[in-house]
């Protein structure tokens, strides 16, 4: 029996259909790629636009036209936002929230799928089910041991979930709940276990990292978290994933110049550069403490990776407040950004404010931005050249060129030559110069892989292109 998933959005989706990819693995189904044919379609959808809705859909239709008399199973932000018009859709059959989906097969069994009745050519329709709890009572995190995933050379932990900020533009805490965190017992239990299986990086992640711990008692915070990492466990790289500004404090920025297991990457969720706007965002900073943290990152850790997210186009953002954001970002050491253009989300504050910004506006800005980016990215990338930096093989060669294919720890990706026993490894590799599709080009210096215990299971040799 065969069974299919399609996920949108975030990291924190990926590792949760990783989580039920195991589970159907273990209930003896067999997992395809979600364009092939399967007798279970599972569709993990993202809400954090109306455009990521209408992907969601069009997901939806996609695996009922390939496979008519498939059990097609909706879950994660949009499932949880808009069940009934999920439940619209011709061909649907189970509907699962965001806390419902990590126990898919217990859904699927209540549905009246039978999942050891593998003799039928096809699982059995009884109409539309909707397992929708309350996502806003949620009080404690859903622990599942991190999948096995012996593609992916640098998994995901998800240490936290949810989101207590009501910034005026995001849907995301109406969908995924108040914060939870992971015991930092747990944590370090997953990251012990994900070291002794070989993997040379792990990536902290969460919907909103930066708040783990505030809602355990006694309080913790994310630092002495990632203390505990590196004191109790054998992980030879932690890298986290998106923070807020306002989230760190003078004992990270300490611990990310003293410990080389902390990846010299910081990815910050500033949205605005201009006082204003941040304060009709509902953000908890201003443009001052980005700068703080922008300085003394960049002081403190060398050669560090520091990315934003920024917005443009939100509502009453002027001419004065966009350069506002253009200069900020155009005068401090940030390394890349991440471009959004602003768009109504119902359901969210924002949507009705006034002083909507013309789209013919919010694309030039866009625009705008992405070319200094681009600038500053290259920039970021020609430094390096010259340079010996920690690097993580991944599991595939490049497609195009077949040459090894790595990410060093301030998040550059790049090509160099070696033998498939380097797949998998951290090793040290000499940047040459700008390779292709804007990667580096590099080579591994004679002994340059330091011994590590091989991941526990092959893989695959050539990604896909």
């Amino acid at each position: 029996m065969r069974i299919a998933f399609a996920t949108s959005g975030c990291r924190q989706n990926q590792f949760e259909t990783d989580i039920m990819v195991d589970q159907a693995r273990t209930a003896g189904l067999t997992p395809v790629p979600f364009t092939h044919p399967a007798e279970v379609y599972v569709i993990n959808t993202c809400t954090v636009t109306e455009r990521a809705d209408a992907d969601a859909r069009g997901l939806i239709r996609q695996a009922i036209r390939q496979s008519p008399t498939a059990f097609v199973v909706v879950t994660g932000c949009y499932a949880q936002a808009a069940p009934e018009r999920i439940a619209a859709i011709d061909g649907v059959d189970l509907i699962l929230g965001n806390v419902e989906k990590m126990e898919l097969m217990r859904h699927l069994r209540t549905a009246g799928w039978e999942v050891q009745d593998l003799e039928r050519d096809r699982p059995r329709k009884q109409g539309i089910h909707i397992r929708v709890g309350d996502i806003g009572a949620v009080r404690t995190f859903q622990a599942a041991p991190a999948p096995e995933r012996p593609d992916r050379t640098r998994p995901f932990l998800k240490i936290q979930d949810g989101c207590d900020f009501a910034c005026t533009f995001c849907i995301i805490p109406a969908v995924r709940g108040p914060n939870r965190s992971l015991p930092p017992d747990r944590v370090v239990e997953e990251g012990r276990r994900l070291a002794a299986g070989g993997h040379p990086e792990i990536v902290l992640t969460g919907i909103n990292l930066g708040t783990y711990g505030w809602d355990l008692r006694p309080r913790m915070f994310l630092s002495a978290l990632l203390q505990r990492l590196l004191d109790e466990t054998a992980i030879p790289r932690i890298r986290l994933s998106s923070l807020h500004p306002h989230e760190i404090k003078p004992e990270m920025v300490r611990l990310f110049g003293a410990s080389p297991r902390l990846c010299r990457n910081v990815h910050l969720a500033l949205q605005s550069g201009d006082d204003e706007i941040l304060k009709r965002m509902a953000r908890s900073y201003r443009s001052r403490h980005f700068r703080e943290v922008v300085e003394s990152l960049h002081q403190a850790v060398p050669g560090i990776a520091i990315g934003v997210d920024v917005i443009v186009g939100f509502p009453g953002e002027t001419e004065a407040a966009f350069e506002n954001t253009r200069h900020l970002l155009d005068e401090l050491p940030v390394s890349y950004f991440h471009v959004f253009t602003y768009s109504r989300r119902s359901g969210t504050k924002a949507a009705g404010m006034p002083d909507q910004v013309p789209a013919e506006t919010k694309a030039r800005r866009n625009r705008i931005l992405r070319q200094l980016g681009e600038q500053k990215f290259l920039a970021f990338k020609q430094s390096v050249v010259g340079q010996t930096l920690p690097v993580v093989v991944l599991g595939e060669r490049d497609c195009e060129t077949g040459l090894l294919h790595g990410v060093s720890d301030n998040y550059l990706g790049i090509l160099f030559g070696g033998p498939d026993g380097l797949r998998g490894r951290l090793v040290d590799v000499r940047v040459e110069g700008m390779g292709g599709r804007g990667m580096l080009s590099g080579r591994v210096p004679t002994g340059g892989a330091a011994p590590q215990p091989p991941l526990q299971r092959p893989l695959p040799l050539v990604a896909g292109c």
